[in-house]
């Protein structure tokens, strides 16, 4: 059952087939919008009136802006001493976990029977126990490096050992059977073989054993005869513009983590966007594409790195060049592949994010309407903030190790990072409503929803953080009439 969009007749919930239009100059996207007016500086909406949207009011945020990455533009800070909760609705949430690790979830009927297993209290907001809100400078990149890549280097339990031989017997196969596979890593994969079941759920390596090696062979020649053939035309005319930007960007990436500071490494980046940007006119570089090459080549670089090292301090000069052509080739292929399901995000005027705010705008009034009203209330759009979460998936709002193990699921899921995504971005909304709900004025909310308390943040909380996105995707997806329920 498809929900459609009661202003245009398209759509809503499935993605627009329509092509969109393209441009051969290059688009310089934003990690968020301005805030561009002071709740003060225009009375106060009564409640009865419609809001009134501008229909350009995109392209004015758009031209208002020049470089989002400019120095301290995301540098909030928390300022309040209040305690928050971080537990989400847990009986749900685990019983979807469960799910998964019991391999049912692909049924209708178990997904039905854990429907009806949710107790009542799953469907209204809880009051959990959560870690104080720490104030720190800047927003996502100021997590400490010590602990960032801990998703990807911890030490697997016994639990996961088992869950590894399972990976390892799939992997081994002549014929991987890529739905198992994709059920066994939605509860995360072990990160001894996460790289070449990224490789295998991403579409990049075929399920076929016999045919790997003539196909990685093959695509990282052909990655590299790109860079031969088009690299050395980054000083040119036409495309300086393009790469001065990218130049610009890699170093601003995760600032505090010494792995993206090595000269080495921002030249790959730097190679695999060029490449990617001059192959793709119609949306050319984008900010926030280079975020999207983080976790491959995270993941691809720990599997060439010795296990005992530590991965965000590691000089990647150690590594061979053979092995380091590798992780460039292999993270250009998987990323473009990536973007190949979300491309009409990065196209002329970001489309794809925009329909997505909307949705989420939609989504939040049936989940948590009192949140949903409490943002409108204070004059917050959901563009101010939730425009970077779609724009990054989530990469400057998590600890880069939970990124890695949220893309696990986005990985394992349908149409992960174009589908359910939405879902994840409303349950991380709603993770934080009691403390949103208790900031009383316009620039609280902004500071906390610029800056949310996710430092400390672990594998633990993104499985939960999934679980509680699947229960919500179960509960609205195809179900149009509550999406309807609260247009007037």
């Amino acid at each position: 059952m498809q929900s459609v969009d009661s202003h245009n007749g398209k759509n809503f919930w499935r993605k627009n087939s329509k092509s969109v239009p393209g441009s051969m100059r290059a688009v310089y996207g934003a990690m968020h919008p301005p805030i561009t007016r002071s709740p003060k500086s225009s009375p106060r909406k009564e409640s009865g009136q419609k809001k009134v949207e501008s229909s350009d009011s995109f392209q004015d945020y758009q031209e208002s802006v020049n470089d989002a990455w400019d120095c301290g533009d995301d540098e909030f800070c928390v300022i309040s001493d209040v305690k928050i909760s971080n537990r989400m609705v847990q009986s749900a949430a685990l019983s979807v976990i469960n799910s998964h690790r019991s391999g049912q979830l692909g049924t209708n009927s178990a997904l039905a029977e854990l429907h009806n297993q949710m107790p009542a209290a799953a469907l209204e907001p809880v009051e959990p126990e959560m870690p104080e809100v720490i104030p720190h400078a800047t927003v996502n990149n100021s997590h400490s490096s010590s602990a960032v890549l801990s998703c990807t280097t911890a030490a697997s339990s016994e639990r996961d050992a088992v869950r590894q031989e399972k990976f390892l017997e799939l992997i081994s196969n002549n014929n991987t059977n890529l739905p198992e596979l994709r059920k066994l890593s939605w509860s995360g994969i072990p990160p001894s073989v996460r790289a070449v079941t990224w490789r295998l759920l991403n579409g990049y390596l075929p399920a076929n054993a016999e045919r790997r090696e003539d196909t990685l062979k093959r695509k990282r020649e052909e990655y590299w005869s790109f860079v031969n053939q088009y690299y050395e035309t980054r000083h040119e005319d036409i495309y300086q513009d393009t790469f001065r930007q990218i130049h610009i960007d890699i170093p601003r990436m995760s600032p505090l983590i010494p792995l993206f500071q090595q000269i080495i490494v921002q030249e790959m980046f730097e190679r695999i966007l060029y490449i990617w940007a001059i192959r793709h006119p119609a949306s050319g570089y984008v900010q926030g594409i280079n975020d999207l090459v983080t976790p491959f080549f995270i993941v691809f670089l720990h599997e060439v790195v010795p296990k005992e090292e530590s991965l965000d301090t590691y000089d990647v000069e150690q590594v061979s060049e053979e092995d380091r052509a590798v992780v460039e080739a292999d993270s250009f292929w998987c990323m473009s592949k990536l973007l190949d399901g979300i491309q009409d995000n990065y196209t002329f005027a970001q489309p794809g994010i925009q329909n997505k705010v909307q949705q989420l705008r939609e989504l939040m009034k049936r989940i948590d309407f009192s949140l949903h009203c409490h943002l409108e209330r204070h004059e917050i759009d959901y563009l101010q903030f939730s425009f970077r979460w779609f724009n990054n998936l989530l990469m400057r709002e998590l600890p880069l190790g939970c990124t890695v193990r949220l893309w696990d699921t986005l990985h394992a899921e349908p149409d992960g990072f174009s589908h359910f995504v939405l879902y994840v971005c409303a349950a991380f909304l709603k993770h934080f409503s009691q403390h949103l709900m208790a900031q009383r004025d316009f620039q609280g909310l902004m500071l906390l929803l610029q800056n949310l308390p996710t430092s400390n943040w672990s594998d633990s909380e993104i499985s939960l953080l999934v679980a509680e996105a699947f229960r919500l995707k179960y509960v609205f997806a195809d179900a149009p009439n509550h999406l309807q329920a609260n247009k007037k």
